[in-house]
């Protein structure tokens, strides 16, 4: 045996099959067990499987490196094709090692400690690496009604749950309990490492959908009572009105932008894989949506609205509210204190409208029924 050894070549793995048969003959033979070739057997394979181990793991950090270098964020079975190549390698070589059976018992908690450690270094700048092209991507996609959440941002999500789910698997150790404790506080740190880096995505997500609304009610402001726009519109109408009957500026608008939230929903709900992320995502999307509209009136408070931004404001709010109880998010969240403020508001600016003005809502109304036709 020595001397067929001897001749392997230096990073050859070939040998393990032997080791691999001998030692599951000796270890279960109650005479031969940790006897003397036994333990001369492990002498001479302890060297190997430390250096196999060092090898195996620069070769996985390398391919870290280079597939994220080159990820397309396409998505592969439950993430992307490096994160899916990154837990395969990591779950192989934690079966192998599990497989060899080391019988000295020592040297076997310290493999298993390492290659724990290992995965979770490595699901650390899995994570790292995901989060960094997760906030590029979303800068560099469009900042208008016409976005669109891109496919491989939802693999960019997917990625962040499975890792989740894998770090249960290849970074929980199976020793005692006593064992345990002493990994809990970093098992418990790549745990909080990821819980953190999905709410800050969720975080940057929300604030892209939060700065189309921004962008639409920036458009409605334009109409506010004084403002230059509104008094060369106020008496273009007038004048114009006085020998051609003046079309109402319409509904396109509030259109638009709600065809921009259900079309997002929609992305959500079929390509991202945590249902308890998602509906976090639209309880956030819907709060910040109906306080960022409650600020914008609140900022209108000594004007009376137009009657273009009454039945803009009016027809996002409903179906937003309509529209994200579909999703799931809870009554405690939709009737928040803002959305009751907004409906005060709203019905109170619609029953002071003028007579005149009042076909200019085209039937809109805070009175309809949430579940009016679309």
């Amino acid at each position: 045996m020595n001397a067929a050894l001897e001749v392997q070549p230096h990073d050859s793995w070939d040998s393990f099959p032997l080791f691999q048969l001998l030692n599951n003959f000796l270890r279960n033979d109650s005479l031969l067990c940790n006897g003397k070739f036994h333990k001369h057997l492990q002498e001479l394979f302890v060297p190997l499987v430390i250096r196999y181990i060092d090898l195996m793991e620069s070769s996985i950090a390398q391919s870290i490196h280079k597939g994220f270098e080159h990820e397309t964020w396409q998505p592969v079975n439950n993430g992307s094709s490096t994160s899916e190549d990154l837990f395969w390698k990591l779950d192989a070589l934690q079966d192998f090692i599990h497989d060899l059976h080391w019988p000295e018992t020592e040297f076997a908690s310290h493999l298993e400690q390492r290659l724990k450690l290992m995965a979770s270094d490595m699901i650390e700048a899995c994570v790292r690496r995901t989060r960094t092209a997760f906030e590029l991507k979303l800068q560099r996609t469009s900042k208008t009604i016409d976005f669109r959440i891109p496919s491989s941002v939802c693999t960019m999500f997917n990625v962040l749950v499975d890792a989740k789910k894998q770090c249960c698997k290849l970074c929980a150790l199976d020793g005692g309990q006593e064992f345990s404790k002493q990994w809990q506080q970093y098992h418990s740190k790549i745990d909080d490492l990821i819980e953190e880096t999905v709410t800050e995505i969720i975080s940057l997500l929300v604030s892209k959908f939060i700065s189309v609304l921004e962008g639409v009610l920036s458009k409605l402001a334009r109409y506010d009572e004084g403002t230059l726009f509104s008094s060369i519109l106020t008496f273009t109408v007038k004048a114009a009105s006085k020998y051609v009957e003046v079309p109402k500026p319409g509904l396109d608008l509030a259109d638009t932008y709600i065809s921009f939230v259900r079309q997002n929903q929609d992305i959500l709900r079929e390509k991202v894989n945590e249902e308890m992320y998602i509906e976090k995502l639209f309880d956030q999307w819907y709060s910040i949506s109906v306080k960022v509209m409650c600020v914008w009136l609140a900022d209108r408070i000594d004007i009376q609205l137009h009657v273009y931004q009454l039945k803009t404001i009016i027809k996002i709010l409903k179906k937003t509210y309509r529209d994200f109880r579909l999703q799931g998010v809870l009554d405690t969240t939709l009737n928040n204190k803002n959305y009751q403020t907004l409906r005060s508001r709203l019905t109170t600016e619609e029953a002071t409208v003028p007579e005149s003005d009042r076909g200019g809502l085209q039937g809109i109304s805070m009175k309809d029924s949430d579940d009016e036709d679309d």
